[in-house]
């Protein structure tokens, strides 16, 4: 049976101003096998996977009779310290641990943190997954019909019932069994009988890798995750791969139909941590290749390249060295902004971005100025840092992206704003360039983007990457209610 500790029901404030124009976090994942310290190496690997999923965190363990678990809002050093209660209850040898950003609306935020932990007919069953199942409403409908009783509103939890209702005997045949009823992008980690099991959607969409230290395997969603434990990143699961370490070593099974792979392409973008190797690439050098190649695309006359921290550096380095304009820190990041801080009033709001990000005038007065960012959502934030870049005494204040402009969202993993917030889905480029206040603005383009990462062109009749959130072209079927349809990069607005 498994032991739950819960800490502080309070709700975190899922609308803080300086997050929400921008895409959200997807989540985090780590499992480690071989290892009476399984929970401390979870709880290191998910400090380092921090950048995943901030609102919210769990592990699981095992100890060969119980399970254990602990899950809080909140980061992970705040709950899962070294000496914290909690860390000595989670006893065992098998451990998986999982990083959050949730949605806003829940009636009980703690019900949806994730590792989920039941006793199925077989036993125990702990489940923690990274991505999003495109038919969980269908099949959640179905289920409840039938008699199921689901506890959150998460789509992981319809993999659960799934493994619960499975007809198969193993657990590893009822892990497949269900896992071929959905549709989506999934990298998941989960015990059971006795076993560490990691698994990838067959389009691999979601990172997953193996390492390995000493005796102990692990799985992670990055490499930087097994950096941190001083583990050696053996390889990355394969797509549509389930991989199963037990006391016996590792076994790798391929149950799934053989499908194109579309790996998630804003992961090289934005969402992976600057060290960790993807895909067999590295994700720092991806975005220093994107940031050259845009320059080879759109560059104009200026004085000064400034990165918006911290996502836009790399890109910005890389737009440098391939243009010859120095490179400078015109926007000093605050990195110790509360997530729970509280704004008293809406003009307070409006200048919230402050609390992120302030100019560094000394930098930038007189200058022309390209400002270099990794993605524009709703246009709200490039809007003000153009205005803080002006009151700050630049001459000129020209924005470069380095990502196509995103038109469609993302309904695989990543909490992305509707179509109707997009601001690249309502107006041309030289119009958000006058709405943000930019002198000029330039995203680079697919196939710039393909060429910087990749080195190759995009096929258009077999894409390398899932590209979804810029081309509209979804891999993996929508469930209906979910649009597909490529819209005009024209001048339309709402």
């Amino acid at each position: 049976m498994a032991h739950d500790t819960h800490a502080s029901t309070d709700e975190p404030d899922h609308e803080t101003p300086w997050d929400i124009d921008g895409f959200h976090e997807e989540c985090g994942v780590f499992g480690a096998f071989g290892s009476n310290d399984a929970s401390v190496l979870t709880a290191l690997g998910l400090h380092a996977l921090q950048h995943r999923g901030q609102e919210a965190s769990g592990i699981v363990t095992f100890d060969g009779s119980a399970f254990h678990a602990h899950r809080a809002l909140g980061h992970v050093g705040d709950n899962f310290g070294a000496d914290s209660p909690q860390m000595k209850e989670l006893r065992g040898h098998i451990a998986i641990g999982h990083n959050r950003y949730s949605t806003s609306g829940n009636v009980n935020p703690l019900m949806e943190i994730q590792p989920f932990s039941s006793e199925l007919a077989f036993g125990g069953f702990a489940l923690a997954h990274n991505g999003n199942l495109t038919n969980a409403g269908r099949l959640r409908s179905s289920l409840i019909e039938t008699g199921s009783l689901f506890q959150s509103s998460s789509d992981t939890e319809v993999i659960v019932h799934l493994v619960a209702r499975s007809h198969q005997e193993g657990v590893t045949d009822r892990l497949i069994d269900a896992l071929k009823q959905i549709d989506g992008a999934y990298s998941l980690v989960c015990i059971a009988d006795d076993m560490l099991i990691g698994v990838r959607d067959p389009h691999g969409v979601r990172p997953l890798i193996l390492g390995q230290r000493d005796d102990t395997w692990l799985l992670a969603s990055e490499s930087c995750a097994l950096d941190i434990v001083g583990a050696t990143a053996v390889r990355e699961l394969e797509p549509g791969e389930m991989m199963i370490i037990t006391k016996d070593g590792v076994q790798s099974l391929k149950p799934f139909q053989q499908v194109s792979p579309r790996f998630c392409v804003f992961e090289y973008i934005y969402f992976s941590r600057p060290d960790s190797v993807v895909e067999g690439r590295g994700v720092y050098h991806a975005r220093k290749s994107i940031g050259a190649e845009l320059a080879k695309e759109s560059h104009t006359e200026a004085d000064l390249i400034i990165p918006v921290p911290d996502s836009g550096v790399p890109a910005a380095l890389g737009y440098a060295e391939e243009s010859g304009v120095p490179f400078d820190l015109g926007i000093i990041r605050n990195h110790y902004v509360g997530r729970t801080f509280i704004q008293p009033s809406q003009k307070n709001r409006t200048d919230s971005v402050k609390l992120k990000h302030n100019a560094n005038p000394a930098a930038v007065a007189g200058k022309r100025i390209i400002l270099v960012d990794d993605s524009i959502v709703r246009g709200t934030t490039s809007r003000k840092i153009v205005t803080m870049m002006r009151n700050a005494g630049a001459t000129e204040v020209h924005m470069r992206i380095a990502s196509p402009p995103t038109t469609h969202p993302c309904f695989y993993g990543v909490d992305t704003p509707s179509q109707e917030q997009l601001i690249a889905a309502q107006m041309s480029v030289d119009e958000i360039a006058k709405e943000i206040g930019a002198d000029s603005l330039s995203f680079i383009s697919v196939d710039g983007m393909y060429n910087a990462i990749a080195g190759i062109a995009r096929d258009a009749e077999q894409p390398q990457f899932c590209d979804a959130c810029f081309t509209g072209e979804y891999p993996i079927r929508l469930a209906s209610g979910l649009s597909a349809k490529r819209v005009s990069h024209g001048s339309a607005r709402k």
